[in-house]
């Protein structure tokens, strides 16, 4: 048994007893009795030596404070099964259990952590509504009764019987559609993390329990308490309405935040249920998509989905990626092409070879990493929570003192105006929507960015992206395509095109370099290649060599011609318009003589002048780093112009130093890599940004990938970074206004000078709708344009 084993071995559920807890077993908080898996909670603490674990940082130090007092009270939990579907809080990602239920901090309900290709509604939006249509149905007759029958000058019920019709209206409603909002409110005082529900339950709770007590026993009530007829006043209508627009305001919430995950759902939507698998005897046979593994020949038909990541090994066709991508071109497919699941095909029919099927898909990354996004947390989050650990006592501190104030100096009868407006107070404070200004914004902009092809990996990407104003470009693969072409082969007097280009792809097909798979390509194209090979040598630094059909071929530089006795000097002259361009050239040498030339370009990308362009009008200065030499680089910073710095000759640690150079300059620097040299940079700027054609280390150092792999796709993630930003600072603007001009309000600030009181039903209904449109603002992001 390993160290680790041991330690993991001994670890003991956070309950009072203290039972042995396998590893994937969950185990109870015991301060505010929320399951916890132990494996992936930070939050832990030692005691009388017994490993507890806690849902909240929170939790873990009132535990510390006082353990006793804590595992005195825990109930007696056994083991519980190895998690399920986990559920989370979308304001604190912290909080997991298995299956429903409600946040110990915020109180909101918990979502799943991974959306179902079912689009069954939240347990939670079902029992609220129904509860709000009951509570509704009760509601309109209790306003009848209390309010319109007076402000109408009818007499519905006597005066006598009006509070007893009250109670029998407004008790369904506040003792059972209600509920909920006590429950989690107990919950918050029990534990001490304070909420929206903390206020709710007291608001309601005390206008239902002093109106409770004026209807049993009024007699209790000195004069200044009655009104005008004796009757000492009740405030069932307060807190029957109160509950039923808090609920209306859930209710509207839930459905909104569902849309936010509409982005997870339509990206799991696109792989398809099933695939055509093809038998060894050549038959067809459809399979559950669970079904297919690596190496499995699968049948593509026109208008199919690609049902998992792979390559075509017969047919070609063209191939929807724009799902991947963001871009609607088709690209073409044939024989050795990558093909990748939930693409679409086609017209044409191919056969392809699976290679990475289920979870390792990259279509099943996608979806992790969104989702991941979605749960993380933005440094500018920070600010809600210092705000909020504070805000609901301030609250509760204000809402005592307004009716301190209203008891002494308000009008009569004193304590009714009193208790209304700490209720008031108490309900219209919403620390909810402070809340949820981050969370829904990031939730909705990871969302938008995957179906631009920009994927988050995490809150802080996003935020740090739009702070950004230095933009570190590698060349290969980002501003070029990656993929050498051959663009020119040139013959002596006396040599053939053809037969060199087929005399050379032979000789390179043994070979490894980089540039060697272009020359093999080109004349595989041209059907050149020539015949066998023998004595194959590679010459480090200088070139390779070989025999075909009795003749000494050489490639390489200068001095490999100089090796074998050829005069290079009709080579070089020929060579430089192309080197002027950025190609690299090699010489080729045919039994000692001089024969010509090849000429390879990695092409700079068509949309590369106009993205830098675009870069350069977001306010960033961008420069090239490469590990190219010089004359190619200033050649590629020709061809797309725009560009404040170019850096050539560098190793991969180079371009790491002159990104933190830049840094401790004070640029806020995003570099853009795609290759594993580029893995350094990437981690070591403020963000990284992989391009999409890329490797998977200089993905997993990055903070983005963009999935289309070109400069637009980086206009496309500032955008989005910005967009997302503004959109949080737009919601929690939003949030500070309402609170900090509604609390005022509902203490009373505008009677001495206007006459103007505020009901705890419109403060109920102003709460409902703040956290609603805070939720709907952060919508708006599936809307803007990238």
């Amino acid at each position: 048994m390993t160290h680790a084993d041991h330690e993991a071995h001994h670890e003991h559920s956070c309950c009072a007893t203290k039972a042995e807890v396998p590893l994937t077993s969950l185990v109870t908080d015991p301060v505010c009795g929320m399951t916890v898996d132990p494996l992936r909670t930070a939050h832990h603490a030692a005691h009388d030596g017994d490993d507890y674990h806690f849902c909240s940082a929170g939790c873990r130090t009132k535990f510390v404070a006082d353990p006793d007092k804590y595992l005195s009270n825990a109930p007696r939990a056994e083991p519980q099964a190895t998690p399920g579907a986990m559920w989370t809080c979308p304001m604190h990602p912290e909080i997991r259990q298995e299956g429903p239920g409600t946040c110990p901090i915020c109180g909101m309900a918990l979502e799943p952590e991974e959306p179902s290709l079912d689009d069954a509604p939240n347990p939670e939006l079902v029992d609220f509504t129904y509860r709000f249509w009951v509570s509704a149905v009760l509601a309109v007759p209790l306003l009848i009764v209390s309010m319109v029958a007076e402000m109408l000058g009818i007499e519905i019920v006597s005066p006598a019987a009006s509070p007893w019709v009250q109670l029998a209206l407004s008790a369904p409603i506040v003792l059972w559609a209600g509920k909920p909002f006590f429950e989690r409110g107990w919950m918050s005082i029990r534990t001490w993390h304070l909420n929206m529900f903390t206020l709710i339950a007291i608001g309601v709770g005390a206008a239902f329990l002093y109106s409770l007590v004026a209807t049993f026993a009024p007699g209790l009530f000195p004069p200044t308490f009655r009104m005008h007829g004796g009757m000492v006043p009740v405030y069932y209508e307060a807190a029957g309405v109160v509950v039923t627009l808090v609920l209306l305001g859930q209710v509207l919430e839930l459905r909104a935040r569902a849309a936010t995950g509409r982005a997870i759902r339509a990206l799991m939507d696109l792989a398809p249920k099933t695939a055509r698998r093809i038998r060894d005897d050549g038959s067809e046979e459809e399979v559950s998509l669970g079904d297919v593994a690596a190496g499995d020949k699968l049948r593509i038909r026109p208008g199919d989905a690609i049902p998992v990541d792979g390559i075509v090994i017969e047919g070609r066709s063209s191939v929807d990626e724009s799902m991947l991508t963001g871009e609607s071109l088709a690209v073409g497919k044939s024989a050795g092409d990558a093909l990748t699941g939930g693409t679409v095909n086609g017209t044409g029919s191919l056969v392809m070879e699976a290679r990475a099927v289920g979870a390792d898909t990259m279509l099943a990354r996608i979806v992790r990493m969104v989702g991941e996004a979605q749960r993380s947390r933005a440094p500018i989050q920070a600010v809600a929570d210092r705000i909020s650990g504070w805000f609901v006592p301030l609250v509760v501190a204000i809402a005592i003192a307004a009716f301190i104030v209203w008891n002494f100096v308000g009008p009569e009868p004193r304590f009714g105006h009193a208790l209304l407006n700490a209720i008031a107070v108490l309900i219209i404070a919403c620390p909810c929507a402070l809340g949820l200004a981050t969370p829904m914004s990031i939730m909705v902009g990871t969302g938008r960015g995957a179906h631009a092809g920009v994927l988050v990996k995490n809150a802080e990407a996003l935020q740090a992206l739009e702070k950004v104003d230095t933009l570190v470009i590698d060349k290969t693969g980002t501003i070029t395509e990656g993929k050498p072409r051959l663009i020119a082969t040139q013959a002596l007097p006396g040599f053939d095109q053809d037969d060199l280009l087929g005399l050379a792809a032979a000789v390179e097909a043994q070979s490894e370099h980089p540039l060697a798979h272009a020359i093999v390509t080109a004349a595989t194209e041209r059907g050149v290649i020539a015949g066998k090979v023998e004595n194959f040598e590679s010459q480090t630094g200088l070139g390779v060599s070989a025999v075909i059909d009795g003749r000494i071929v050489a490639i390489g530089n200068a001095a490999q011609m100089t090796r074998v006795g050829a005069d290079p000097s009709a080579l070089e002259a020929a060579a430089d318009p192309h080197r002027q361009t950025g190609a690299g050239v090699m010489f080729i040498a045919i039994d000692g003589a001089p024969a010509g030339l090849l000429a390879v370009a990695d092409p700079v990308r068509a949309n590369a002048r106009e993205a830098i362009a675009a870069l350069r009008a977001e306010g960033l200065k961008v420069i090239m780093l490469t590990g190219d030499n010089q004359a190619t680089a200033d050649a590629v910073a020709r061809a797309v112009g725009g560009l404040d710095d170019v850096r050539a000759d560098l190793r991969p640690e180079d371009k790491a130093r002159i990104v933190g150079a830049l840094k401790a300059a004070g640029a806020k620097v995003a570099m853009a890599g795609d290759g594993i040299n580029d893995a350094p940079a990437l981690a070591a700027a403020d963000v990284g940004l992989a391009m999409g054609t890329g490797t998977d280390v200089a993905i997993e150092s990055a903070g983005m990938t963009l999935t289309r792999g070109d400069l637009t796709a980086i206009v496309r993630a500032r955008r989005l970074a910005d967009a997302t930003m503004r959109n949080i600072r737009q919601n929690l603007f939003f949030s500070f206004l309402f609170n900090g001009l509604g609390v005022p309000i509902a203490a009373g600030v505008l009677y001495p000078p206007f006459g103007i009181l505020m009901s705890p039903m419109f403060a109920g209904a102003a709460m409902a709708l703040s956290s609603f449109t805070v939720v709907l603002n952060a919508l708006r992001l599936n809307r803007v344009k990238l």
